[in-house]
């Protein structure tokens, strides 16, 4: 017999721990949602800049609705996400902050904290859930361009602070990779260079460098010029709509970069392939990726948990809208790509002693 007791240990108490489990999940879902409107809507930036503002002064801040904003901050409050200056106030007449760490971290750029990109990634994955379902039934997938805005944006952004702050004190820490990048003239590349923050780092960081961004997604391509105009290094860094495995035939550089990108390509090899070819043999080849555990085990940590939601959502429909493709999705392991790097004419892999960046692992494939 079986009893809804929570202090017994039988079937019906472990439902209701699920279902417990559940429901604060579908919390937190509802919670990154709110914060995709917030962002989008520009109210967190207007609290940040002018708050504490009650319903109808941030609505008219911001072209918006009062009466959506008067419900939208209650619930920013009951989550925890805002304050209440005034709570005997009447409704409309409520005043509401936003705490300086929570502004840093929903709308400063510059910040290793901001998360704000998240909410659109998780709006993006919402919008794309029919076709994702008629993938998963049927193969094929959705390629990384249908997600549109919210997903491109939300990839360049969440990485931006990261590559333009940490990215070349990072290459710098590893000597001899150092010498390679500070050679006069040294021909860069960076295969995946998406909204071309790691180009335009590696650039800022080695003035004498020439960097050459690859991607195939051609609005990224559009974004990452434009950045590299704006950052004063367009004369030395140049973006190219051509995938890793079309790297023109003549190419010679003396290092190549894949950052958070090789698991996405439908056919890695080729793409190292490609890049063995055209770095000099003294050159190095890095791939920066996600630092997943080297055999998968269901207790993985929250690193595993995150990369498998990206790549049931993304990341391996992306890959397999393409035919042929490999298939190999966010998760991929040390192995994996040691056997890539082996297949491509590589001799191994070493693990770069690159630490603290994020959740990536730094690899380079020896020649």
């Amino acid at each position: 017999m079986t009893t809804n007791d929570p202090t017994t240990d039988g079937p019906a108490n472990g439902a209701s721990a699920f279902a417990e489990h559940v429901f604060a999940a579908t919390l937190g879902t509802f919670e990154v949602l709110s914060i995709y409107l917030g962002d989008r809507l520009g109210w967190y930036r207007a609290l940040a800049e002018a708050g504490p503002l009650d319903a109808p002064a941030l609505a008219e801040r911001t072209g918006t609705h009062a009466r959506y904003a008067r419900e939208w901050l209650e619930q920013q409050a009951v989550y925890g996400i805002l304050t209440v200056d005034d709570l005997d106030a009447a409704a409309s007449a409520r005043r509401f902050t936003l705490p300086p760490a929570h502004a840093e971290a929903l709308t400063d750029p510059d910040s290793l904290d901001y998360v704000a990109p998240l909410g659109r990634f998780a709006a993006s994955i919402g919008a794309h859930l029919a076709p994702l379902l008629d993938a998963y039934r049927a193969g094929g997938g959705v390629a990384w361009a249908e997600y549109g805005e919210d997903a491109r944006d939300a990839q360049g952004d969440i990485n931006r602070p990261w590559f333009l702050r940490r990215l070349g004190p990072a290459l710098a820490g590893v000597p001899a990779m150092h010498a390679v990048l500070s050679r006069p003239g040294a021909r860069i590349a960076d295969i995946g260079s998406g909204h071309g923050w790691s180009s335009i780092a590696i650039a800022t960081a080695y003035p004498e460098a020439r960097v050459e961004g690859f991607d195939v997604d051609e609005e990224s391509v559009v974004a990452a010029r434009s950045h590299a105009d704006e950052a004063g290094v367009a004369e030395r860094v140049r973006f190219h709509v051509v995938g890793g495995e079309g790297l023109p035939q003549d190419a010679v550089f003396d290092a190549a970069f894949v950052f958070e990108a090789l698991h996405d390509m439908p056919h890695p090899v080729q793409v190292l392939s490609a890049i063995r070819r055209a770095v000099k043999p003294d050159g190095h080849v890095v791939i920066m990726d996600e630092a997943v555990a080297a055999a998968f085990a269901p207790d993985g940590d929250d690193v595993e948990r995150v990369m498998y939601g990206y790549s049931i959502f993304v990341c391996l429909p992306d890959s397999l809208s393409t035919p042929g493709s490999v298939g190999t999705g966010t998760v991929m392991r040390q192995s994996t790509l040691e056997g890539y790097a082996l297949e491509a004419g590589f001799s191994g892999i070493e693990e770069l002693p690159i630490e603290d960046f994020a959740a990536f692992r730094f690899t380079r494939l020896l020649h």
